[in-house]
Parts: C-alpha cells; structure tokens; sequence
C-alpha cells in the first residue's frame, strides 16, 4: 500500500492529501510556490505509483482559492496523471470546488474542464463570514 502524504497547508503552499487507504485525494488553499516543480515532484511520484492499481473510483477534490500560473501547469500535469486511471479500468473524477462569489475559481475550473478527459465536477459552496 502506498504510504499517505499529508502536507499541511501554509501562506503560500497548499494543503495536499493523498491517502490512498483512506480513500482522501486533496489539494486546497494557496500555491503560490517558490519553485512548484520541486514542490509537486514528490506529488507527481506518488501518483505515477497510484494511477498503476488505483481504487475502483478515485475522487480527486481542488479547492484551490488562488494559483499563479506555474501552478497552474502543475495542477494540468496532476490532471494528466489521473486521466491515465481510466487506462485500468477504473473511474476517476475532478471534484473542483469554490466559494460563492470567486468568478476567477469557477472560470479556471470552467477552462481545465474543457480539456481534462475525466468527469469534471464544479461545485460552488457558500463563502465564509468573518
């Protein structure tokens, strides 16, 4: 079984769940990185490990409230990864969620899902008070 990754969110690195037993499979919050290839790599690794004997159905939850466009080219390889769940037999989904009010979220979701090959949900939930 492949060992879970959980990476805590900070200022500017999102949070990261992958944890096949548990059937979680996260990225949410800011990315922002300094360096978003060395960052994901060892995200990249894990999920070339998962997409070879993947569950029967992946849910792949985004809630990414910003991301500059390095991470963008990151998230599309994470995307690309999964796409590759369906070469097993198995079903994978995008789960791509934002909060009411982002337009800038729902386009981004709204333009990966046009090209992304898996089922590619995009839910709004209701913006936080504070």
């Amino acid at each position: 079984m492949l060992e879970a990754i959980i990476l805590e969110k900070t200022k500017n690195s999102p949070e990261i769940i992958l944890d096949k037993e548990n059937n979680t499979f996260k990225i949410a919050g800011r990315s922002i990185v300094e360096d978003p290839g060395e960052f994901y790599s060892p995200i990249y690794k894990w999920l070339e490990e998962y997409v070879k004997n993947p569950l029967k159905s992946t849910d792949f939850i985004i809630d990414l409230e910003y991301f500059n466009s390095s991470s963008a080219r990151q998230i599309m390889e994470i995307i690309m990864l999964l796409e590759k769940i369906s070469d097993t037999g198995q079903k994978a989904k995008i789960s791509w969620l934002y909060e009411e009010g982002d337009e800038m979220s729902k386009e981004r979701g709204d333009e990966i899902k046009l090209v992304s090959k898996l089922d590619f949900e995009i839910k709004e939930y209701p913006a936080e008070d504070f």
